[in-house]
Parts: structure tokens; C-alpha cells; sequence
């Protein structure tokens, strides 16, 4: 059986491991990634907290939903400009892209 502080340092595990494909990468598709495991991660915390608490609560599994419709429409609109800006630069590295004006 799995206690509260097993999955709080798995969530804390995935939320670095994003953290740094986020602050170390320069691939924008990667950084998009890094960014959907932070998000997993404060998933993993929410449903967690939620099914440790006496006297139980849904309130923890309700917010999840929410950040799981949130990641899903920030994925789509974050490709749209992933895909928007290699048909204008021919390059998705975030170095190359300095400026996104004209």
C-alpha cells in the first residue's frame, strides 16, 4: 500500500524532471512536453491529497478534470504556434525565434 508521501515524491520527481526539460531545452515541442509533466504532477498531488483526506472527498479528482481540459486546450493551441512558427522560420528552437512580429 502506497502512502501520501510516495505519491508526493513521485509528483515531486515528475514535476523536476519537467522543470528542467523546460529551463534546459531549446526544442519548443520539448519544452510543450516539460510543461504537460509539470502539470501531470500537480494532477498526481491533487488526487492524491484528495483520497488521503478523512473523511474523503471528491473535490481533489473534480480539479483534476479541470487541469486535464486546461493541458488538453493548452496542448492544441501551443502546437497551432509550434506549427506557425516553423512555417515562418523553418525552425522550432526557441534561440532562433527572437523576435514574433511582421
Amino acid at each position: 500500500m502506497l502512502t501520501l508521501n510516495d505519491y508526493l515524491t513521485l509528483a515531486a520527481i515528475l514535476f523536476c524532471i519537467g522543470l528542467a526539460g523546460v529551463l534546459t531545452r531549446r526544442n519548443a515541442i520539448i519544452v510543450l512536453a516539460g510543461v504537460e509533466m509539470m502539470l501531470n504532477a500537480a494532477n498526481i498531488n491533487l488526487v492524491a491529497c484528495s483520497y488521503f483526506l478523512t473523511p474523503p472527498s471528491i473535490a481533489g479528482q473534480v480539479f483534476a478534470l479541470f487541469a486535464i481540459a486546461i493541458a488538453g486546450a493548452e496542448a492544441a493551441v501551443g502546437l497551432a504556434l509550434v506549427i506557425a512558427v516553423y512555417r515562418h522560420f523553418r525552425s522550432v528552437s526557441v534561440d532562433e525565434v527572437t523576435e514574433l512580429k511582421g
